[in-house]
């Protein structure tokens, strides 16, 4: 088998040549540059990739923060809510004390003012079956009593006086 002919072998050396110049001119020319052009660009990603890792902590970071303040502000709302509710439950119960005082203190005045009056009312009364007393003591001794129809008549019209007044 004739793999090769003259021609063949003369074709294959000549682009062997060719090929070998090709690579020779790529590699002085070319293949220093590509390689720069691709060792600056995986660089460049791995920049980019440190960087995206750096910012990823950082928003964790960011976020983790974020989490304690929020935590923090819940706690120091919590705190203040419960004082404002001692607050509110304080001042109720003082008011309360007050209004309490306030209404025994108008009570015992109220007991106090009822007692005096019933006194004068009282003192009014004894004064006035005092005089009635009296007034009756001069009519019956004004009057002769010596018969029974006479002491009668008196304590009769007696009676009606003192109902007309």
């Amino acid at each position: 088998m004739e793999l090769f002919t003259g021609l063949s072998w003369g074709l294959f050396i000549y682009q062997t040549i060719i090929f070998s110049g090709l690579l020779i001119l790529l590699w002085k020319f070319a293949w220093k540059p590509i390689l720069t052009a691709v060792n600056d660009r995986e660089e460049n990603i791995k920049g980019a990739l440190e960087a995206a890792e750096t910012t990823k902590l950082e928003v964790a970071k960011l976020k983790s923060q974020n989490d304690e303040m929020r935590k923090e502000a819940l706690a120091e709302r919590d705190v203040l809510l419960k004082s404002a509710r001692e607050t509110k439950d304080k001042i109720v119960a003082e008011a309360k004390n007050i209004a309490k005082a306030e209404s025994d203190k108008i009570i015992a005045s109220a007991k106090e003012e009822i007692k005096s009056e019933k006194m004068a009312a009282l003192g009014e009364i004894k004064t006035q079956v005092a005089a009635l007393s009296i007034e009756i003591a001069e009519k019956v001794v004004k009057h002769d009593l010596s018969g029974d129809d006479k002491q009668k008549a008196l304590v009769d019209s007696l009676i009606e006086e003192v109902n007309l007044n």
